[in-house]
């Protein structure tokens, strides 16, 4: 893949050294947008689709702002127009209907969704949101999306034999997509497969799937993969053969217990780190994320390391969720000033194996 991080790099960026930093994807929606959803479903209420479209598009507008004032270097509108990432993709892909909620865990549900034809393109899935933050934004827009593998893996399968089939076409279906973003002036792509690490026996069907995604493509998009919830060993060093720019990874939550997996092997693509934890409901300190971000560079060096949180921020109160960001974001810069003044050792530990 070429190199696709410079474009990123803000004009004027004070420091010789770059240090990319984005967010995951979904972010707390704002408590009067769930009322309005309410409102939506309510038949007596009188809250119509152009009702729904505005609030959205103010929940957008807002959240990608709260983004924008972190200084963050990529950013997205946290997701407001979604409501899960199987389902809202899942009531787009003709082919799909539901059935009933199901219980994942804890107390939360989910309205895992049946594929009952083969599945086809219809409407774009994405597009508008695109261009809609692009258009609020000053700043690079990222565009995550559902991989095909999740999105067969966390279905009921009742046409296809088997779920790799499945997820073929669905591949294809993600690649369709893809074009129109890009078409429509997308560069930085997430391709989110969160049930890769959790099933590993399937990650060359994970790997045929993108081989699909980003057939034609331009070199000059970046096309990173976001992987959480799962034991990378069982994954690593296989996956960097996938064609992909950037691997995502969620490591914070896990105290970094599993770094030494990519020191094992050369790590020969981007890493977004993880180094605010998701699921803590506790802003870190900036000096605890620099730490943090400083073990990247036992993987990568800085010119390939992205800064990210582990996941996306949707289960925190938005104002901790913003803090993270915040602190990320700064601890990043100060790291950035302390390599340029060679404070900082950002040399890789050298692989034990091939």
């Amino acid at each position: 893949m070429s190199d696709t991080r410079e474009q990123f790099r803000p004009e004027n960026h004070p420091t010789d050294h770059f240090l990319l930093t984005t967010v995951v994807g979904s972010y707390k929606k704002p408590k009067w947008l769930d009322r309005a959803r309410e409102l939506l479903e309510d038949d007596s209420a009188g809250f119509d689709e152009d009702d729904w479209a505005e609030a959205t598009d103010d929940a957008a507008r807002l959240v990608t702002e709260e983004h924008e004032r972190t200084g963050m270097d990529v950013i997205c509108d946290g997701e407001m127009r979604r409501n899960e990432m199987v389902e809202y993709f899942a009531h787009l892909i003709e082919g799909y209907e539901f059935n009933g909620r199901v219980k994942v865990w804890g107390h939360n549900y989910f309205d895992k969704p049946s594929v009952v034809e083969e599945v086809e393109y219809g409407d774009e899935w994405l597009v508008d949101e695109f261009e809609f933050t692009d258009t609020v934004s000053e700043r690079p827009v990222k565009v995550p999306i559902t991989g095909p593998y999740t999105l067969a893996n966390w279905s009921f399968n009742e046409v296809y034999d088997d779920g790799e089939q499945l997820a073929y076409d669905l591949a294809d279906l993600v690649n369709e997509e893809i074009e129109s973003l890009v078409d429509a002036g997308a560069k930085y792509i997430q391709i989110d497969e969160p049930a890769l690490a959790t099933t590993p026996d399937d990650h060359a069907i994970v790997g045929a799937c993108l081989d699909r995604i980003v057939d034609d493509i331009p070199d000059d998009v970046r096309v990173g993969l976001h992987v959480c919830y799962g034991d990378y060993s069982r994954i690593y060093p296989e996956m960097l053969d996938y064609p992909v720019d950037e691997y995502d990874l969620e490591l914070c939550n896990g105290n970094y217990e599993q770094l030494d997996v990519f020191t094992e092997h050369e790590f020969t693509k981007d890493l977004a780190l993880g180094v605010v934890d998701a699921h803590a409901a506790e802003v870190e300190p900036v000096e605890e994320i620099k730490e943090n971000i400083i073990k990247g560079f036992e993987v990568v060096p800085p010119e390939r390391l992205t800064v990210s949180p582990d996941c996306g921020l949707k289960l925190l109160p938005r104002d901790v969720a913003y803090g993270k960001m915040e602190n990320m974001v700064q601890a990043a810069r100060e790291v950035e000033e302390e390599l340029d003044a060679g404070e900082v050792d950002a040399g890789l530990a050298a692989p034990t194996s091939d």
